[in-house]
């Protein structure tokens, strides 16, 4: 209804069908920056999981991260949120052993892997295949994984950075405050310099153009 509304009033542009451009193209094009020609799997470690290697995540953290559950689109799995969420009592812990056991393997399983594409038009009239965003939807279990990863190993690196290794000047989605310091340096360089010389780069494209590995 809101997307009529919407229509109706002008406020939004809602993007038609471009000619030329058909599911099948799209998945074709997605395929071809997303493999790269010389990629080779890496090596299997060669070790075996037992007991004495560390557990990364608890039956009881996966219990809270599946009781706390939000409706969301559901994976090539056919595993939705609200199954998983129904069941968190009963699913914690042998998900739990399988979060360990592929941290300790290095090994990710197949159906973790597979997402279904969703394109979404980065323009409000695309005329080409990279005017649109692939939205992964990767299974429900595989987004809970990545939480687990970013949560052990990724915040603690951020939050403890190497000496050498600063994030003082990361803005995140927050342009006015990159803006903000950007005027603020300049002006100081200005203040002892004859001129400031910036150098720009736009990455509003690379999600699509960077060859990521199947």
């Amino acid at each position: 209804m809101w997307a009529a509304v919407r229509q109706l009033t002008g406020r939004r542009q809602e993007a038609g069908v471009v000619a030329g451009i058909t599911a099948e193209s799209l998945n074709e094009h997605y395929a071809a920056i997303s493999t790269h020609a010389n990629y080779t799997p890496p090596l299997l470690k060669h070790s075996i999981a037992t007991s004495s290697h560390p557990q990364y995540v608890s039956a009881w953290q996966v219990f809270q991260i599946l009781d706390s559950l939000h409706p969301t689109a559901t994976g090539l799995d056919q595993l939705p949120a609200w199954f998983l969420k129904l069941g968190a009592s009963l699913f914690c812990e042998p998900i739990a052993r399988l979060f360990n056991l592929s941290l300790n393997t290095s090994t990710i399983p197949t159906q973790w892997k597979l997402a279904s594409i969703q394109p979404v038009p980065k323009l409000h009239a695309p005329t080409q295949h990279d005017d649109f965003r692939p939205i992964s939807i990767t299974p429900v279990l595989t987004r809970i994984m990545e939480q687990t990863v970013v949560r052990h190993f990724l915040y603690p690196a951020l939050l403890s950075p190497p000496p050498n290794l600063s994030f003082t000047d990361q803005f995140a989605f927050h342009p006015i405050a990159a803006i903000i310091c950007l005027l603020s340096t300049v002006t100081n360089l200005l203040l002892t310099n004859p001129y400031v010389i910036v150098i720009s780069l736009d990455f509003s494209k690379a999600l699509t153009q960077c060859d990521i590995p199947p």
